[in-house]
């Protein structure tokens, strides 16, 4: 009788306990994304869902951007790792124009989104990460991915959520020479609150005595809903890197362009992070870089488009923090971006007594019980105790509402009929997330 050959033996190689890198086991999937996937999967079953978790813009991309993009559509070369060179000529010709940061081309680095260039950021700097919470929800998994320290450093609500030069000198006092970088975002993500040029300076001041580098996010600079973002480059010029793109202010989140633009005195910083692009991303799509350079070098089309989407989202802002006031909620009135930073507490023994103790709890239910999507503070940095939670007020036709507050008289500012007729799955949201709350 022939040999039979041996059953085939069953090789594993571990579960994730045995295999996983130690700073990546137990880290969840980005809040924002996974809010966005579950709120699609339940309008896919049904569900009637208020999508105000994820921070997406509601508006198109201005179409001058968009006719670029279909010009260079055939563009398929590989570019440099640090991006095409008229896009890096525009952006430094922008941020003068629009900030009066005076930066040199060459030390503009392009990356697929500034996500991407923060985790290399943190890849190739040794040093403490400082964040002030509430803060976006990526900052501290990318350095715990990398393994890096993070300092939190708590902000406080009759502060407007913002980082104090005192908060800060506290910190850097303690270890004066220690190498850390501080990540400010402003317009915030998640307050929708900012500085004023006064405290920038004092916050330069701190950060320069202690020689801190200083990550400026403003992605949502041009959003301020006044037009008067001021960058803090302007007064730490030598120790401020600029992060921004096109997600926010342009609507193009989905088309993955993000850009930082460093001092001369740390490009070496620059150059370290370009090799480590080059081993990875390589180059950020050619088509797009093509595209970004009409958004950035703006003109009359660009800021018509911008000062509609501020006065939509100034109006849809203002209108939904005296909602929630009214409903003994409590929320600052927006100063930029399309988030609000809501604060149960005045309702704890209320939600108690329905078991909801903390932010995750309170999402939860509220999402389970109205189908309003937001994100607990928790997300955020904040106590799991806080009964905070982060509102983006995105859920609506960005065309048609910029469509219809162009038509409105000059000087007029979108009413709650307006606002109840072009952004209406926010107000409702809203009636609904006050009217769970008193229970």
């Amino acid at each position: 009788m022939a040999d039979q050959a041996p059953a085939p033996q069953r090789v594993t190689f571990g579960g994730p306990d045995v295999h996983l890198n130690l700073n990546v086991r137990g880290l969840a999937p980005s809040a924002t994304v996974a809010i966005n996937e579950r709120s699609n999967e339940l309008r896919a079953a049904g569900r009637e869902v208020f999508k105000l978790g994820l921070g997406q813009s509601p508006f198109p991309v201005p179409e001058p951007v968009v006719e670029a993009l279909r010009r260079h559509a055939a563009e398929k070369d590989y570019l440099p790792v640090r991006g095409v060179k008229p896009l890096r000529e525009a952006i430094a010709a922008y941020l003068d124009r629009a900030f009066g940061v005076a930066r040199s081309p060459e030390r503009v680095l392009l990356g697929p989104g500034s996500k991407e260039l923060m985790f290399l950021l943190q890849l190739v700097y040794y040093g403490d990460l400082v964040i002030p919470t509430p803060a976006w929800v990526s900052y501290a998994p990318q350095a715990e991915i990398v393994g890096r320290r993070v300092r939190f450093l708590p902000t406080r609500a009759a502060d407007g959520w913002r980082l104090t030069a005192e908060r800060l000198d506290m910190l850097c006092r303690l270890d004066a020479t220690r190498p850390r970088i501080l990540i400010l975002t402003y317009p915030s993500n998640p307050t929708g609150l900012t500085y004023e040029p006064d405290a920038l300076a004092e916050l330069a001041e701190v950060a320069r005595r202690y020689r801190v580098i200083l990550l400026s996010d403003e992605i949502y600079g041009e959003l301020h809903h006044q037009g008067r973002h001021a960058s803090i480059a302007t007064f730490y010029p030598e120790g401020t890197i600029v992060s921004g793109g096109l997600s926010k202010w342009c609507g193009a989140g989905g088309w993955r362009l993000g850009m930082f633009v460093f001092p001369d005195g740390l490009g070496w910083l620059l150059d370290a992070m370009a090799v480590v692009a080059s081993e990875t991303f390589t180059s950020t799509s050619a088509p797009i870089q093509y595209a970004a350079v009409r958004a950035f070098e703006g003109g009359p089309e660009i800021d018509s488009y911008l000062a509609a989407s501020r006065r939509v989202l100034a109006a849809l802002g203002g209108w939904s923090a005296r909602r929630l006031r009214a409903a003994g909620i409590a929320a600052s009135d927006p100063e930029g971006a399309f988030y609000l930073f809501p604060d149960f507490t005045a309702h704890r023994d209320a939600l108690a007594a329905r078991g909801i103790a903390d932010s995750r709890t309170l999402c939860e239910r509220l999402l389970d019980e109205t189908g309003v999507a937001i994100l607990p503070g928790a997300d955020f940095g904040r106590p799991d105790e806080e009964l905070t939670a982060r509102l983006a007020y995105v859920d609506f036709d960005g065309a048609a509402a910029l469509e219809a507050v162009a038509a409105l008289p000059a000087g007029a500012e979108p009413d709650e009929t307006f606002l109840r007729t072009r952004c209406g799955g926010v107000l409702t949201a809203i009636d609904r997330l006050c009217d769970w709350a008193a229970g």
